[in-house]
């Protein structure tokens, strides 16, 4: 019994000897980069940054306790229904392998209050902001809606996003059903926006000939007409996707429309 105790003080011992700092180093900067990444660097990333980690983990929870179980848990039992990043991004880099044997609960609690303490960088805030703003700016231009309003969402993005997730928890048939309803979504759009094409190159090469701006309204009302055709698309989508989900299902995602 003595000599049981003393290997578990001894063991301690050499756990406390290394700051949570040094831990991250040992333990983790092997797969996740420590560091706040460039833009450039993200695609060849083999693991999430350390900064993108703890930035999706505060946004799905609120205080210190329930982040450092959520991260302790996850390190020793992982699970692509438990990650609070999106499932696309979990199909991008895999489910991370059980870390049991490697890192034990008292290091795991060193290495959370490092990670909270320390990320996300301010400047990876930033970038991410920047870059959800060039998304929003992109689709604006690319996307064939009338009804471009912040309070509609983009109804099969964020299934792609939560897909997996155990708390939005989709059933087998649910799933089959969405499926049908962003395969028929996805097709009607794509026939539209190959419609819409050449009219709008038709009006932009008007306009740099200097033609007068008549010579192209019937353009514009075909245009326009598309456009209306796409708005009612997209908002079929959004009536067919949250009948499909309970209210339950619809209140997890809503936190995540813009």
């Amino acid at each position: 019994m003595k000599k049981t105790l003393l290997l578990l003080a001894a063991t301690t011992a050499v756990t406390l000897a290394f700051t949570g700092a040094e831990l991250l180093e040992n333990k983790c900067a092997s797969c996740h980069m420590l560091e706040a990444p460039e833009f450039h660097q993200i695609p060849a990333l083999k693991a999430p940054a350390m900064d993108a980690i703890v930035f999706h983990i505060n946004l799905a929870m609120e205080n210190d306790k329930e982040k450092k179980a959520f991260i302790a848990d996850y390190v020793l039992n992982p699970d692509a229904s438990k990650s609070v990043c999106e499932s696309n991004k979990v199909a991008k880099y895999g489910v991370m392998p059980s870390q049991k044997g490697k890192v034990s609960k008292e290091e795991l609690e060193l290495i959370s209050t490092e990670m909270l303490r320390r990320y996300p960088h301010p400047k990876f805030v930033s970038m991410i902001k920047e870059m959800l703003s060039n998304d929003k700016i992109k689709a604006l231009k690319t996307s064939p809606f009338l009804l471009t309003h912040d309070g509609l969402p983009h109804m099969t993005k964020l299934l792609v996003q939560n897909w997996d997730k155990e708390k939005l928890g989709l059933s087998k048939e649910q799933k089959e059903k969405l499926l049908v309803v962003r395969k028929e979504t996805l097709l009607a759009v794509k026939s539209i926006k190959q419609k819409l094409k050449p009219l709008e190159d038709e009006v932009a090469e008007a306009m740099i000939d200097r033609e007068e701006a008549k010579s192209v309204y019937k353009n514009l009302d075909e245009i326009a007409k598309l456009k209306l055709e796409a708005s009612k698309v997209h908002l079929k989508c959004i009536a067919e996707t949250t009948a499909i989900l309970s209210e339950e299902q619809v209140a997890f995602l809503l936190p995540f429309w813009e």
